[in-house]
């Protein structure tokens, strides 16, 4: 195996585990959405979206005989619980989750990126198509997040204003 291709394994495991770690995060934000159905509505969507790119990574990888990384997938799936936890003692809720959200489509998008030119450069076409489909839903998500990020700031300014309306979530 080439250098290309053993770099490429190694980081199509990197991003099994990520998307792992990103799915266990957007489950846990949705499920404590509750005054903001918009963003609710698309952070499901994204979900579905992110347990698809899983299951395309998993193929990527099973072309080269080998599977996603136990120890890598636990570890991002722990580290989302973590973030999950945290976001609960957070009074601005909504808000530092589109931040968070944002922040992680982009380490996505970057690291897509790096799977692309590896792929092309181990001449793995499959693998390459596969990364720029999932490259493409990141930065749909991403600039998603860019555009509604405002309206959020401003609903939740306007719930926090309001006597007894919860902003938070």
């Amino acid at each position: 195996m080439k250098a290309a291709e053993k770099r490429l394994v190694e980081w199509l495991r990197d991003a099994h585990a990520m998307e792992e770690q990103a799915e266990q995060m957007l489950k846990a934000q949705a499920s404590r959405i509750e005054n903001y159905p918009e963003i609710k509505r698309r952070i499901e969507q994204h979900i579905d979206e992110t347990a698809n790119q899983a299951k395309q990574l998993e193929s990527c990888l099973s072309r080269y005989d080998e599977s996603p990384s136990t120890v890598k997938d636990t570890t991002g799936k722990m580290t989302a619980m973590g973030q999950a936890l945290g976001g609960m003692f957070a009074g601005d809720e909504i808000v530092k989750g589109c931040i968070a959200s944002y922040a992680f489509e982009h380490m996505e998008i970057a690291s897509y990126r790096v799977l692309v030119a590896t792929a092309e450069e181990a001449g793995d076409a499959e693998t390459k198509r596969v990364c720029e489909a999932i490259l493409k839903e990141e930065e749909a998500m991403a600039t998603w997040l860019e555009q509604h990020t405002p309206q959020a700031v401003h609903q939740y300014l306007q719930r926090d204003e309001a006597p007894g309306a919860d902003a938070k979530r």
